[in-house]
């Protein structure tokens, strides 16, 4: 009796062991995760280019650029331009961040000459690679 329980008790350390560390699957894709270190610094200022770039506060205070009027007027039907301005996304998470836009959340998608040209106005000023 006594190895039974012992036998049992092992098993479910083994099991708990599996469930607490994330043994059964692999985690889904979060676009939002950070993806460099924590200890890293921080970008400054309210683009990647730095403080000097000129902003518009009819679009929001986005920085002045090709794709800045497209962007505001696609951007903001859900969300305020602050939620961009604060993203420091590499340029693969801002391609994918715009597929589960569209993909899960229901973005009405533009032109493609027009999401091209705010995708690379958003990897232009603010992105973590630049």
């Amino acid at each position: 009796m006594s190895k039974t329980l012992t036998g049992l008790g092992a098993g479910l350390c083994v099991s708990l062991f599996l469930a607490a560390f994330g043994a059964t699957a692999q985690p889904v894709y979060d676009p939002m995760r950070p993806s460099m270190s924590p200890l890293a610094p921080l970008a400054t200022g309210p683009t990647a280019q730095g403080s000097q770039a000129e902003l518009d506060p009819k679009l929001g205070n986005l920085p002045v650029g090709p794709g800045a009027e497209d962007t505001y007027y696609q951007c903001v039907g859900c969300h305020s331009t602050a939620i961009i301005r604060q993203q420091r996304l590499t340029d693969d998470r801002w391609d994918y961040l715009w597929t589960w836009m569209i993909d899960e959340q229901g973005m009405q998608e533009p032109e493609p000459e027009i999401a091209e040209q705010i995708l690379a106005y958003l990897k232009t000023h603010f992105s973590s690679e630049r």
